[in-house]
């Protein structure tokens, strides 16, 4: 009988594998697709020679992740790329706010109402990001937080709506920038903890940057699956999962799936029925015959580019697809240009390029003409740069991954209560009311991201149940 098993061969799943074959444990992975990575996965989508990231493809929370800094994945080929600037977001007139390492960069690119009050926003926890970071990703506390009074005082600032912070900004260039690092949680901007979304992620980019990986994100998958196989684990390709039945016997079941999946396999019945599926993305990427042409100088050398003109733009676009059921006429987007950083991503002279907008879940339209009319207002000529593209909507992204129930990435609302209390509101959110079964896939905290601290903080779960059995 195997120690563990774990269903799903995402970032998360590999790392809770990972965490317990530490410990000793006897693990198996078992995965439906014919490659691990989940939302990790790098694929020749386009022409060859052009190598994309389906999903997740800049990583600020990878390489701030507490569980990934403590493994040695960097012998296994992991290695970060950054760009010049962490992010970018241009503007009409051809001016850039940035996301910089350098917080006086960054509040510089503000204007001069601005500048002090984001360096007084962030002065607090920068220093003290490490311990942050760890306390606020193991949420549900699963140890006593490192730095409590930090921590309070995160949450005294990120709790309330981002709009409430965003008040104290004078100037819409630094409203914009932020309410673009927030629309990450694909959600309205008004919500409860959107601040905490804002926060986390500029913190990130300051800490570490917001960088690829090497070749693309399906090297975290890879180098999370040779480090648990150097540990004595396994892991098991095109291997579809029904029912428990289909496992090999067990002490513990982990899944890194969907909260609807896990109730079907695992028969638990109408469990997880409260919990909420939130808005979709429409994705496209792209082979270039070159750089993207953008118009603001500080876009062509960042590795992320949020491309909307102001704040009320964007929280218009989220509410359009999160509310009002429709997708918007003038889609926010969120860019990626990993070439910029890794040019053996594509031919030489070529590019790769990845952008989304929000779309309501399951909407089954096109957004392709909006989507470039947008980035042909910030970089004139972009359709003439255009080799092949690939587009995916709800329904190809649920294809793609089972996780993305309706085409939601986050596999779940990031929104309300269930921003923090996720799968349900309970003190222990990786365990189910089967005894050994638990869940570490986005849909528990900390929510989603490639950062394996779902999958952490699960095994940890695990690991005291059978200690105690």
């Amino acid at each position: 009988m195997l120690d563990a098993v774990v269903v799903g061969a995402g970032p998360n799943g590999l790392t809770a594998a990972v965490e317990l074959a530490r410990r000793g444990l006897s693990v198996a992975v078992f995965e439906a697709r014919d490659t691990v990575g989940g939302g990790a996965r790098t694929e020749e989508l386009t022409l060859p020679g052009f190598r994309h990231d389906p999903c997740s493809a800049a990583h600020p929370l990878g390489i701030n992740s507490p569980a990934f800094r403590d493994m040695p994945l960097e012998r296994y080929g992991l290695e970060w790329l950054h760009a010049e600037l962490p992010m970018a977001h241009p503007f009409p007139d051809g001016s850039a706010a940035v996301l910089s390492r350098s917080v006086a960069e960054t509040a510089a690119s503000f204007g001069p109402h601005d500048a002090g009050t984001y360096r007084r926003l962030v002065a607090p926890f920068l220093p003290k990001w490490d311990a942050l970071a760890r306390d606020f990703m193991a949420l549900p506390l699963t140890t006593l937080p490192r730095d409590p009074l930090t921590l309070a005082r995160f949450g005294l600032a990120g709790l309330p709506p981002s709009t409430w912070l965003m008040r104290r900004f004078r100037d819409d260039r630094a409203r914009a920038l932020f309410s673009g690092l927030v629309a990450h949680a694909i959600a309205p901007l008004g919500g409860l903890g959107t601040g905490a979304v804002g926060l986390v992620f500029a913190l990130a980019g300051h800490a570490r940057g917001w960088p690829v990986a090497r070749g693309g994100s399906q090297s975290i998958s890879d180098a999370l699956t040779a480090y648990l196989e150097d540990l004595g684990g396994a892991v098991h390709t095109n291997y579809e999962i029904k029912r428990l039945d289909d496992l090999p016997p067990a002490r513990a079941y982990i899944f890194d799936t969907s909260p609807t999946a896990l109730a079907r396999i695992a028969g638990l019945g109408s469990y997880y029925e409260r919990f909420r599926y939130g808005a979709s993305v429409f994705k496209l990427d792209y082979a270039l015959d070159g750089p993207v042409p953008w118009t603001a100088k500080e876009a062509r050398s960042a590795g992320t580019v949020q491309v909307g003109p102001g704040s009320r733009d964007i929280a218009a676009a989220l509410h359009a697809a999160s509310r009002e059921g429709r997708a918007p006429d003038k889609p926010f987007l969120i860019t990626v240009q990993p070439s910029v950083m890794d040019p053996s991503r594509a031919p030489a002279g070529k590019h790769v390029f990845w952008a989304y907008g929000h779309v309501p879940s399951g909407w089954d339209g096109d957004l392709t003409d909006a989507v470039e009319r947008q980035l042909e207002r910030f970089a004139p000529g972009f359709r003439d740069r255009i080799l092949a593209r690939v587009t995916a909507g709800p329904p190809e992204l649920a294809a793609r991954n089972a996780n993305y129930v309706g085409g939601d990435i986050a596999c779940g609302a990031v929104s309300g209560l269930q921003l923090l209390l996720r799968p349900k509101l309970s003190l222990s959110p990786y365990t189910t009311p089967h005894p050994a079964v638990f869940i570490c896939s986005s849909a528990s905290p900390p929510g989603p991201g490639v950062h394996g601290m779902s999958g952490h903080n699960a095994a940890k779960a695990v690991w005291r149940r059978i200690r105690a059995s």
